[in-house]
């Protein structure tokens, strides 16, 4: 594969193609990013050649539905294609692994969605063929797509120009109360095998991302703890099933430089439907960020005489603001969707040439080894366990 300055693909001489690989929440989300793309931010165009699953009924039907020029009911053939140059991937879990390797091999940039797989082993092998392949010129783009909300990334702005001065501690608490309602059916996020762990994989690994990204710390040390409150659920024959992953789950993290963030992660918060809040506390300031409100940062500056200081609500809607330049006139808020149109424009600059696509493969790693520590300390009565 030529390098991306080098492709004629990547300046136009004909679209990028795109490979789906799922359909349903995570499949929809993205498949509107792709549609909105050109209309938002200048850059190459693409074309969404074709999205994969296995019910041919229903895929078909999303290719319909969603504006895909075809569709395919096994992901090799997808992959394989010349026409294709960007495969992304929206799986569960346990798939990620091999699709994304086989992908990569094939020449193609890849969008894996978060967490990066369902243990360890897979993430490494993950990051091996992600390095081989950006010898080749390729991009491993992992989706942790709150990242591209305008407000956290201004947020994350702040820290960076030193507005918060010495972070001392922080919070993050993704709460769903999806699952308070004990005759929930079973999926495939409630099964070990398909989805790795439960709130603490599925929505804990975004807070705890937030955490890493915001402040520039990882984790070093943790103490977790998980909970099951429903441990058996109907099948789809009706006959109840063993729950093999935790509906909640608490940590203590210990950062670098001495921070300690705590967090928390639920599929049983009753009437909270997607709420993210993450605070950070420093010498100089603190944020707050709710998703909820997603277009609102609550900025406090300590360097104000104490008769001025209080929280500040800033409305993330302004040109200067980050990836606004691409969206409405300034006060026309933002929805939960237009994130993942931000991170596609960062994925085809990366593969443009551009800024490097964060996080990578190698970051997701990071991220599941703290994930693991969550699990271990609390297999361990919630003793402190460091981060492999």
């Amino acid at each position: 594969m030529t390098t991306p300055d080098q492709d004629p693909r990547a300046d136009g001489e004909r679209p990028l193609g795109i490979a789906l690989i799922g359909y349903e929440f995570m499949g929809r989300a993205h498949s509107q990013a792709w549609r909105t793309l050109g209309a938002a931010f200048d850059g190459p165009p693409v074309a969404r050649r074709v999205i994969v699953g296995r019910d041919e009924r229903k895929v078909s039907e999303a290719a319909r539905r969603l504006d895909w020029e075809g569709y395919e009911t096994d992901w090799r053939r997808a992959i394989s294609r010349d026409d294709v140059d960007i495969v992304d991937i929206c799986t569960p879990g346990f798939l990620h692994a091999e699709i994304a390797i086989a992908a990569l091999e094939a020449g193609k940039h890849v969008l894996c969605e978060k967490p990066i797989a369902n243990d360890t082993g897979e993430a490494e092998r993950m990051v091996a063929a992600a390095d081989a392949a950006r010898q080749r010129g390729q991009v491993a783009a992992l989706g942790h797509t709150y990242r591209r909300v305008p407000a956290l990334a201004q947020a994350r702005r702040l820290v960076e120009d030193g507005r918060l001065g010495r972070i001392l501690q922080a919070r993050a608490s993704y709460l769903q109360d999806w699952l308070v309602d004990e005759s929930a059916p079973m999926s495939w996020r409630l099964r070990r095998e398909t989805a790795g762990s439960g709130a603490l994989g599925d929505i804990g690994s975004h807070a705890i991302d937030q955490i890493q990204f915001l402040t520039g710390m990882r984790a070093t040390s943790v103490r977790g703890r998980l909970t099951t409150a429903v441990p058996e659920r109907p099948g789809e024959d009706g006959a109840l099933e063993p729950v093999t992953v935790d509906d909640a789950a608490w940590a203590t993290l210990e950062l670098e430089g001495g921070a300690i963030a705590s967090i928390e992660a639920s599929r049983l918060a009753t009437g909270r439907k997607n709420e993210l809040v993450v605070e950070l506390y420093g010498t100089d300031g603190a944020l707050r960020f709710d998703l909820e409100a997603l277009n609102e940062l609550w900025f406090l500056d300590r360097t104000l005489p104490v008769a001025e200081q209080g929280f500040t609500r800033i409305l993330v809607t302004e040109p200067e603001h980050p990836y606004l330049e691409g969206w409405w006139p300034q006060g026309h808020a933002l929805g939960w969707e237009n994130a993942f149109t931000n991170q596609a424009h960062d994925l085809l600059r990366a593969i443009s040439g551009g800024a490097p696509f964060s996080p990578d493969f190698a970051e997701g790693l990071a991220l599941q080894r703290v994930l693991d520590a969550v699990i271990a300390s609390d297999a361990a009565d919630g003793a402190s366990t460091p981060v492999g």
